[in-house]
């Protein structure tokens, strides 16, 4: 993909959403750690829903670490492997606690230290918490960069490399949000919304859907 293209695609989804963020709830970078952390493999409402309750009760690591385990659980019981990310929460909070005095790191290598916290985890805190320019890929972001050709690679870590490098700069502090919420949206899995894409013409993708008859195309 030659670069005007590129950046005429990000000029697009700026256009649309022109302060995108994300879709979870949350006031400050521990409770933004925590809902990120319960959202591996769970939807972002699921998770507010969990935490709406969760954290008027545990909002800070010493809070949670005095819920204790059992009683964390059972306000997420609603989220996918709850009993593990139960687990890695209580930890997490204690490391933050003898290691950070309480606080999140804004370092790569410091968060990705803590259970349950890889790489994409601490793509979100950094961009989100801390507006560092990140890319956190997961699957919205890897289909569509793969199939828009704005950053195509065979995994993640290859997607990431390909969109910090290549994406202006004056869009990579929000380009996360753009492509999850294009993906999460419109440029779904199974049958992606063409005919609505706001990037449908500059789009590589080959096997785009079309407007049905019935629907006047």
């Amino acid at each position: 993909m030659n670069p005007a293209k590129r950046r005429a695609i990000f000029e697009r989804l700026r256009s649309a959403n022109p302060r995108p963020t994300t879709e979870l709830a949350f006031r400050t970078p521990y409770q933004l750690l925590v809902a990120v952390v319960l959202s591996a493999q769970a939807t972002d409402k699921s998770v507010n829903v969990a935490t709406a309750k969760l954290f008027p009760v545990a909002d800070t690591p010493s809070k949670m670490v005095d819920l204790g385990e059992e009683r964390l659980a059972q306000y997420i019981r609603t989220i996918g492997l709850f009993r593990t990310k139960a687990r890695n929460i209580l930890q997490l909070s204690r490391l933050l606690l003898q290691n950070f005095q309480g606080e999140v790191p804004r370092d790569r290598e410091q968060l990705e230290s803590l259970p349950g916290v890889g790489r994409k985890t601490a793509n979100v805190i950094l961009n989100v918490a801390f507006g560092q320019p990140t890319l956190a890929v997961d699957t919205h972001i890897f289909r569509v960069a793969n199939r828009t050709g704005l950053g195509a690679g065979k995994d993640p870590l290859a997607v990431e490399q390909k969109l910090l490098k290549f994406t202006p700069p004056e869009f990579l502090l929000h380009a996360h949000h753009w492509l999850i919420l294009h993906g999460r949206y419109v440029c779904v899995a199974r049958k992606p919304k063409c005919p609505s894409c706001p990037i449908e013409d500059l789009c590589d993708y080959r096997s785009k859907t079309r407007r049905s008859t019935a629907e006047g195309g």
